[in-house]
Formats: C-alpha cells, structure tokens, sequence
C-alpha cells in the first residue's frame, strides 16, 4: 500500500455543490489530507486567511465569484497552490482564471484521480512564481 500523497497537507475545498463538495473531501481526506469545506465566496476568502497548502476553487459561487476568491488568494505574500474546476468550457474564462494566476483550469466532470494528481504534483512542484517587474523609471 503506498503512502498518502496529501498527508499533512491542508486543503480549502469551495464548491457551492453539496454532493461534489462531499466527494472532493471524501478522496482528499483517504489521501492524507486535512480539509475544511465551504459553500460561497466570501466565506471562501475569510477561511482561507487560516492559511492552507491548496484550495479547490469552484468558478460560480453564491457570494462572490470565483475569480474573485482567486484574485483575494494569488494577492497574498504566499498563495496556496489553486486549483479551479468549473462546468464552464469557455476559453476565455480559462485566460482570465490563468492571467489571475490560477496553477491548474480543470472541466467538470473531473476525475477525482485526476484532481487528487494534479493537487499532489502541483505540491510536490510548485510552479514558479514571476518575478515583479521592475518599477517604472519616472523622470
């Protein structure tokens, strides 16, 4: 039997969807991982001040956005790894979640194998985080 691959790791879950909201935490939990769950955006952005390894963002929350919780999340000195999924296929909101600085766009219905993979990889690899660009000269 292999080790847990989210073992002592801390993960928000926010997904307004009760039965998926139950089964993300369900495989997240078998694979070692801490979780708290929430059902809207805003109680999404005052959770998440706890300070946690990686959030699963739904896109369309009750309260605020998930765009907005992401803005709130990558905003931060150190963001959680942020992984959104969403029924929406729409490329254009996959470019605005990536200018926004999401790690992982993943489409409903999803794997929670899939899920569970890229969580751990993107723990295990944190991407590279873009240096600021230098400030204007202003002469």
């Amino acid at each position: 039997m292999t080790a847990p691959r989210l073992k002592d790791r801390r993960i928000l879950i926010v997904d307004d969807d009760e039965d998926i909201l139950a089964s993300i935490d369900l495989a997240l939990r078998t694979e070692g991982a801490t979780t708290h769950t929430v059902t809207d955006g805003t109680t999404a952005v005052t959770a998440s001040h706890a300070g946690f390894d990686a959030v699963v963002l739904d896109m369309m929350l009750p309260g605020r956005s998930g765009f907005l919780v992401l803005e709130k999340l990558k905003d931060r000195d150190r963001p959680p790894v942020v992984v959104m999924i969403t029924a929406n296929q729409g490329k254009r909101h996959m470019a605005y979640a990536k200018d926004l600085g999401v790690d992982a766009y993943l489409v409903k219905p999803v794997p929670l194998t899939r899920l569970i993979d890229t969580i751990a990889e993107l723990l295990e690899n944190p991407p590279e985080k873009e240096p600021a660009p230098p400030p204007e000269n202003e002469d």
